[in-house]
């Protein structure tokens, strides 16, 4: 990614939608600091929080987490570990968990020693989420400095203002 997509700001259901959570987690997650916006903040009634891509990409880790049983004591954790990496780091890492703790890996042989404990684990590939994450990012919305930026004009709405021209 460009540094210049890393400064895209994405509204809340938009977040909601790349990450697949409801707009009620992400608001919780917001209000307890699992995960915040790092675009802006809200700060006060009626004001859009703002989700850079990192942040999308971290949620959609939590909800994967979740999803498989980890506890948010844990994910928080993670969530803490990941937010102390570079940007591309992440995409060249695996976290591994057992449903009690989580473990980065980066190589295969870290995998493998996982592994030879002897205990079910699974993976989440944080590379394979990024390239998910991108895909949905494209088609959708976001905002740099309040304008508008990316996403497909294919609605209705959008085609019926470019056949009259408007």
């Amino acid at each position: 990614m460009s540094p210049e997509e890393l400064e895209i700001g994405y509204r809340g259901a938009t977040a909601c939608s790349a990450a697949g959570i409801t707009y009620r987690q992400l608001d919780y997650w917001a209000r307890t600091g699992l995960i915040e916006p790092s675009i802006r903040t809200a700060s006060g009634s009626g004001t859009q929080r703002l989700y850079g891509f990192r942040d999308i990409l971290v949620l959609k880790i939590v909800k994967r987490l979740l999803d498989a049983g980890v506890s948010l004591q844990n994910i928080r954790t993670a969530v803490d570990h990941l937010r102390s990496r570079g940007v591309t780091d992440l995409e060249r890492i695996t976290l591994m968990s057992d449903g009690a703790s989580i473990y980065e890996c980066s190589s295969p042989d870290e995998i493998i020693d996982l592994l030879q404990g002897g205990q079910g684990v699974f993976g989440i590939a944080v590379g394979k989420v990024w390239h998910e994450v991108e895909g949905s990012l494209s088609v959708l919305q976001g905002e740099v400095n309040g304008q508008v930026v990316g996403g497909q004009d294919n609605d209705e709405l959008s085609l019926r203002r470019k056949s009259k021209g408007a």
